[in-house]
């Protein structure tokens, strides 16, 4: 085995033990109460991040039997044995931690070879769902950005980049709603284009076009405008910056349904 392969499989075996950890926390809040708006929030981008470590550990093959497995944990078995949609949260949250554990089994297999690992060339995200067409390469080369920029350290990039794309594809959203559907959902007045990032997002969740996930958006991710035109000197964390990424992830899902 190679030092480079070893080195991603060591990375990929500390990140799945992390994403098992979360887990747990995730399954234990939801134990709690399945219905708390914190703990939906926090399942839905811990599903998101596991999303992206089975795909990438997949070889982004849908066909390899450890992405079929992460699909299959969202489904609900009837009677009969079919396949049908709406397993309980918390049931889904259990059956993603047993594919997690599958996982790292794989990964410390001797003799028959790790899962397959993606190569560093992997394909841009898709924004097909932004309703103006001229934006999208821009959004999916804004994207590539923020996860060299994450891979890099580079916090401040990576968490202005998130802000930049989550503010343009809710813009967007809130733009073909149009004034007339936006009327009754507390929009200010004037033109979108003057709305501040707060309201933007704000309007967004009571029109019904995303749901609460900006709730876990740091402070300084939604000043992310002051961060960059007036010089501020906010520290940006690693956490700041991942939080601001998973929130992205999240709305992303909520404009985009079914992907």
């Amino acid at each position: 085995m190679s030092e480079s392969l070893e080195a991603q499989i060591k990375d990929f075996a500390s990140r799945l033990d992390h994403l098992i950890r979360r887990g747990h926390q995730v399954r234990d809040a939801l134990a709690k109460d399945s219905s708390n708006p914190s703990a939906i929030v926090a399942m839905r981008a811990w599903h998101e991040e596991c999303g992206v470590a089975i795909n990438q550990l997949s070889g982004n093959s849908k066909a390899h039997w450890l992405a079929r497995s992460f699909s299959e944990a969202f489904l609900m078995r009837s009677a009969s044995g079919n396949a049908t949609v709406g397993a309980a949260p918390q049931e889904i949250v259990q059956r993603l931690l047993d594919v997690l554990a599958q996982a790292v089994t794989a990964l410390s297999r001797e003799g028959g070879g790790p899962v397959i690992i993606a190569s560093e060339d992997v394909p841009p995200r898709r924004f097909e769902f932004v309703h103006n067409a001229e934006l999208r390469q821009v959004l999916e080369q804004a994207y590539t950005e923020v996860r060299r920029a994450q891979e890099q350290g580079e916090h401040d990039l990576a968490m202005r980049t998130s802000c930049g794309i989550l503010e343009a594809i809710v813009t967007d959203a809130l733009e073909h709603k149009g004034p007339g559907g936006l009327a009754a959902s507390g929009a200010p007045a004037g033109k979108i284009a003057d709305w501040s990032f707060d309201a933007r997002l704000a309007v967004a969740e009571k029109a019904g076009l995303i749901r609460g996930g900006c709730a876990r958006l740091p402070a300084v991710a939604r000043a992310y405008r002051d961060h960059a035109d007036k010089g501020n000197n906010a520290t940006i964390s690693e956490r700041d910056a991942k939080l601001a990424g998973q929130v992205l992830n999240v709305i992303m899902r909520d404009l985009n349904p079914g992907r």
